[in-house]
């Protein structure tokens, strides 16, 4: 998960692999299932739904392990640099696989540059993690990073079940618009994709700028004392 909020990392971090870690790898495991469901010939002949109910399945039960081991991981006092390094992995895995898939399994929803546009913005935010660490801080995650990937299970999960029903008929009188609703949720993920990427490196590199300012300071400071010290000598 993002977040423009940037604190200083914490130490001390055990490295034993416990249950929010298997928790995590279970939704590693789950990323090439997910894809030889969506991609078997298995299921060709079908016309039950049985394909897209299953994966739509693997995918939100992969998604809410998400929380879980998060939960789990506070609330245990478990926080592994193993867990740290493996969480927001298994995120850009799991949907980088999803969106990929899609493009194959759903063109007419999912044309190749959406799936573009929302998976670089996960290495955009990957990216920035990185220099982030290198600086001494860690990212952690905010509502907006929550708000987005619920936005992602609605969007994977319509253009899913779009694939094989166009409308879903309830109790015999309202009529479930299943294809409009994957339409909407795919653009309202590259909307936002783009709006917390733009947002997520404003505030990334707003405070970037102070850190390396105040190293600047701190090395003039540092160069003028010297200087003082040599002319007093």
């Amino acid at each position: 998960m993002e977040d423009n909020h940037l604190t200083a990392p914490r130490h001390g971090l055990k490295h034993r692999v416990n249950l929010p870690n298997y928790i995590t790898l279970t939704r590693i495991a789950a990323i090439p299932l997910l894809m030889w469901i969506l991609g078997t010939p298995r299921f060709a002949a079908e016309r039950t739904g049985e394909r897209e109910l299953l994966a739509s399945a693997v995918f939100i039960v992969a998604s809410i392990t998400d929380g879980i081991d998060g939960y789990l991981a506070r609330r245990r006092g478990q926080i592994t640099t193993m867990g740290i390094l493996l969480d927001p992995l298994a995120d850009k895995l799991l949907i980088a696989a999803a969106f990929i898939t899609l493009v194959q399994f759903n063109p007419a929803l999912v044309p190749a540059w959406m799936a573009v546009v929302i998976i670089g913005r996960e290495f955009l935010v990957s990216g920035l993690r990185s220099i982030a660490a290198s600086e001494g801080f860690t990212i952690q995650a905010s509502e907006l990073g929550k708000f987005k990937m619920l936005v992602q299970i609605i969007s994977v999960v319509a253009v899913i079940l779009a694939r094989r029903w166009h409308d879903w008929p309830v109790y015999g009188v309202y009529v479930f618009p299943v294809h409009w609703v994957a339409w909407t949720a795919i653009w309202f993920m590259v909307l936002l994709s783009l709006v917390s990427a733009f947002d997520y490196f404003v505030a990334f590199w707003s405070r970037i700028d102070r850190t390396s300012e105040k190293r600047r300071r701190r090395s003039f400071i540092l160069s003028r004392r010297r200087k003082s010290d040599v002319q007093a000598v």
